[in-house]
């Protein structure tokens, strides 16, 4: 039995990055610290591994258990931890899904298979669901993806949240601001309500404020404090202390997220190791090191948050 047995994805829950050695290696000691510092941030629900931001789809189904049992160790009795199932094909995902049952999840953040990309039909969603859910009673959060990639038409998520009982959430990555509405006011009125979990920092405020149960996002590998601080604020209806966070925010999410998209987590390693959170920024192929002008960009998002000094110190605020 997971930890936090009760756990229902909400909140603020980052997403962390995996250090490696230049060797691409998994740094763990690294790793270890970077968890340790996420995870002191207040207000945080749970953290989340083996997604996006760890490069998940890089690593080995051997690696990503070693990642899960080092999360575990490290920050398992203070948090939930909600795994990634980044799969191909759903025999892989109900392997992973049980050893990440095994090995101290407390959710599941489902990814859509590959050959989705190709298209679906929804016999297909809920198959894929139901033998992740077969292999772990886990709650799950379904990854939902923009509509022209792998992401679920709103009857089909309807649909899944009647088959599959551990369904209580999506991560929704729907960048159309009236369809991300109707997700919220659809699945949140459900008679067994699905939380929606923005992931949309490019409006993240608005998102917030259209009502999201929380967020789910690999930004918070830097900028946890400042999502939690946001967070609280909507929920406050504290509307000028929310404006004044998310000023701070969208100079990072504009330099972290621009193109090419694939970067994102890349430029997320460069800016820990200017805040002197990490000692490099290593990616696994096929990504590769940034250029001085990315990295110079970072530098500049970081400042204008008020997250590093002109002078290259990190700030406390």
């Amino acid at each position: 039995m997971p930890r936090h047995a009760s756990y229902v994805p909400h909140g603020v829950i980052p997403a962390v990055l995996l250090p490696f050695f230049d060797d691409l290696s998994i740094d763990e000691a690294s790793y270890r610290r970077h968890l340790a510092d996420v995870a002191a941030v207040p207000g945080l629900s749970a953290v989340t591994v083996n997604a996006h931001a760890s490069e998940v789809a890089s690593c080995t189904f051997d690696e990503q258990r070693r990642v899960l049992e080092i999360t575990d160790d490290e920050i398992g009795r203070r948090l939930p931890i909600i795994n990634g199932i980044y799969a191909e094909g759903s025999l892989e995902a109900a392997r992973l899904a049980r050893m990440a049952h095994e090995h101290g999840a407390s959710a599941l953040l489902v990814f859509p298979p590959g050959p989705f990309v190709l298209g679906q039909r929804p016999e297909m969603v809920l198959a894929h669901f139901r033998r992740i859910a077969d292999a772990s009673d886990l709650p799950l959060i379904a990854f939902q993806y923009p509509r022209a990639t792998q992401g679920y038409p709103l009857e089909t998520l309807v649909a899944l949240a009647d088959a599959v009982p551990t369904l209580r959430a999506i991560k929704d990555w729907t960048p159309q601001v009236p369809l991300h509405e109707r997700h919220v006011r659809t699945l949140q009125a459900l008679p067994r309500p699905i939380n929606v979990l923005s992931t949309n920092s490019a409006f993240l405020l608005s998102s917030l404020v259209l009502g999201c149960k929380g967020l789910l996002s690999g930004s918070g590998s830097v900028i946890a404090d400042l999502q939690a601080r946001l967070f609280r604020a909507v929920e406050g209806n504290d509307l000028a202390e929310a404006r004044r966070l998310n000023d701070r925010i969208v100079p990072v999410a504009e330099a972290f997220y621009a193109d090419p998209f694939v970067d994102m987590h890349n430029r997320m390693k460069e800016a820990l190791v200017l805040l002197g959170k990490q000692p490099r920024a290593v990616v696994r192929p096929p990504l590769v090191k940034l250029p001085g002008y990315e990295i110079d960009r970072i530098r500049a998002a970081l400042i204008a948050a008020g997250l590093l000094s002109a002078e290259g110190k990190r700030s406390a605020a």
